[in-house]
């Protein structure tokens, strides 16, 4: 028994494009995951950059049923970059951060006053760290692969260059600061150093940044395709050192539904992104197996870290807390199947794989939402 996981980073789809998810349906990819708690990113059709939004996205999660539901909403109106969304207004809300996820605010001095703003509001600033002139063209890592392949690449610098700047900035304003998806070296040696200088930032991974490497891109595979894109072997191993030595607080699994048509494009012209939900706990447990991660290591940055980055009142199984509860069967084998999955889309590349660990039962405020027994 498991306290429910939390994932700070995930993408619902609603409103907008509904035809890849919904909030019904990517809270029931959620709960089958072991998910009780999902934070949503305002990337949506019009962006959640204001209250009306919010309040419909909270609505259509109760209606739902499933997961609670924590809305993002945007640094910026219409995540443009431009003029700062009313970020007091999506705090009153129900809005637990702020993120332009998917667009990283390219102007330091909107980020600046981003974060000043945030913390009159004690809210966390997200970045999705890309230096948007350095990545441009680019669709997989840059490097030896890449030029295998004939593809254009996206250079590590991309992501240490907005990590390094977004540091300074949380150093100047004292802000809270969370890194989205960190996928290289670079950005775990910075983010720990900031740590010993006591910066306020935490940072998350993902399991397709740990359990993958640029080679699944060979075949030309659009399930491969991610942003930031699956980096190398050495990558690979600075997170997982990362995820031990307590550098990366957070396992989130931002979730991207596309629909089928979308990933059937040629690579350099497929959508980014993968789902995420149903996976990410078996993944996680192999970095026990691999012994990288204590069990209860492990556990904890799927719960009461990720909780404690936003301040959310979830992740914990002690007295008094919310009966927020997932059963799993650790032993449990079993081969991932997107044709099972609860999400609308089926864009993963993780087919086929044989993992550990299973979702049996998954309760929420103390009624079950989810059962495979």
């Amino acid at each position: 028994m498991l306290p429910g996981l939390v994932d700070l980073h995930v993408h619902l789809r609603e409103p907008g494009f509904e035809y890849k998810d919904t909030i019904q349906t990517g809270t029931a990819a959620a709960v089958a995951g072991g998910f009780t708690s999902v934070c949503c990113m305002p990337n949506t059709s019009p962006v959640n950059d204001n209250q009306s939004i919010t309040e419909f996205i909270l609505e259509q999660a109760r209606l739902a049923g499933n997961a609670h539901v924590f809305p993002v909403g945007a640094i910026t109106k219409g995540s443009e970059g431009k003029e700062l969304a009313e970020i007091g207004e999506l705090r009153h809300a129900g809005c637990v951060a702020i993120s332009d996820d998917g667009q990283p605010v390219m102007n330091s001095l909107i980020m600046r006053r981003a974060m000043e703003y945030a913390l009159a509001f004690d809210l966390p600033v997200i970045d999705h760290c890309e230096d948007l002139h350095l990545s441009e063209g680019g669709c997989m890592n840059e490097g030896l692969v890449s030029t295998q392949l004939g593809l254009p690449g996206i250079p590590s610098a991309a992501e240490d260059v907005m990590v390094a700047r977004n540091l300074a900035l949380a150093e100047l304003t004292t802000a809270r600061l969370h890194l989205a998806h960190l996928s290289t070296a670079g950005s775990v040696r910075m983010v720990r150093a900031a740590k010993s200088r006591g910066i306020r930032v935490t940072a998350e991974v993902c399991p397709h940044h740990f359990s993958l490497t640029e080679e699944a891109v060979r075949g030309f595979n659009t399930h491969a395709k991610m942003n930031p894109p699956l980096r190398t072997w050495q990558d690979v191993q600075a997170i997982k050192e990362g995820l031990r030595d307590g550098t990366i607080d957070v396992i989130a699994t931002d979730h991207a539904p596309h629909a089928v048509q979308d990933k059937q494009q040629q690579f350099a012209a497929a959508p980014n992104g993968i789902v995420g939900l149903e996976t990410a706990l078996p993944l996680t447990l192999a970095l026990v197996e691999e012994g990288f991660l204590s069990l209860e290591a492990a556990v904890a940055k799927l719960t009461t870290e990720p909780a404690r980055a936003f301040g959310l009142s979830k992740g914990s199984l002690a007295p008094g807390a919310d009966a927020d509860v997932v059963m799993v069967d650790p032993e449990a084998q079993w081969e991932v199947d997107p044709a099972r999955f609860r999400s609308k889309s089926r864009n993963t590349p993780f087919a086929g794989w044989k993992v550990k660990g299973r979702v049996i039962t998954t309760i929420v405020a103390g009624r079950v939402v989810h059962d495979a027994a």
